[in-house]
């Protein structure tokens, strides 16, 4: 199966946050933006494998600032890696002021982690991810690590199974045949 770039699965999704999608400090309730930015990943994901895919988990959300009503919410989403089946998601969330037309800021960040089914709900193999730029390097080294320590937290993995963290910790180096 030929590895695809992250920039295949890119998505760009544009929302304007109206008062039913606001809290009582009118700012963007975070459940919407946590559904907003599962459709972002979901299609990022789809689109890397051009497969049925289904939410595996939310490894990680920061909600860095409030994000105001009225506010024009821009979702990147690509894959920053992908294993046999599953495949990590990078969602930036940006606002653009709205006094300079164009000036985008990052407001929350979210990873998300995606598995490939078939029709009847069966794993199933992905292309593998062959990252270009330099942030998507850095994503996809760490997703290793961020996969291994999800998996210790879900009793999923052994401590002493997950050699990227112990390499990160210990000073010794990960078996690089291991995914």
């Amino acid at each position: 199966m030929k590895s695809k770039k992250p920039s295949e699965s890119r998505t760009i999704v544009t929302e304007i946050v109206l008062p039913n999608d606001t809290n009582n400090l009118h700012n963007l309730f975070g459940g919407q933006l946590l559904s907003w930015m599962d459709r972002a990943s979901a299609i990022a994901a789809h689109r890397h494998c051009k497969r049925i895919v289904v939410t595996a988990s939310v490894n990680n959300v920061s909600f860095n600032r409030p994000i105001p009503q009225g506010s024009i919410v821009t979702l990147e989403a690509s894959v920053s890696r992908a294993f046999s089946s599953s495949m990590e998601v990078f969602v930036d969330v940006f606002i653009e002021d709205q006094n300079i037309a164009g000036k985008k800021a990052k407001a929350n960040e979210a990873i998300y982690t995606f598995v490939a089914v078939d029709q009847l709900g069966n794993p199933i193999n992905i292309p593998g991810i062959e990252p270009e730029t330099e942030q998507e390097k850095i994503r996809f080294e760490g997703a290793l690590r961020r996969r291994q320590l999800s998996l210790i937290l879900s009793g999923k993995m052994k401590p002493s199974e997950a050699t990227e963290l112990k390499a990160l910790f210990l000073d010794e180096e990960p078996d690089s045949n291991k995914d």
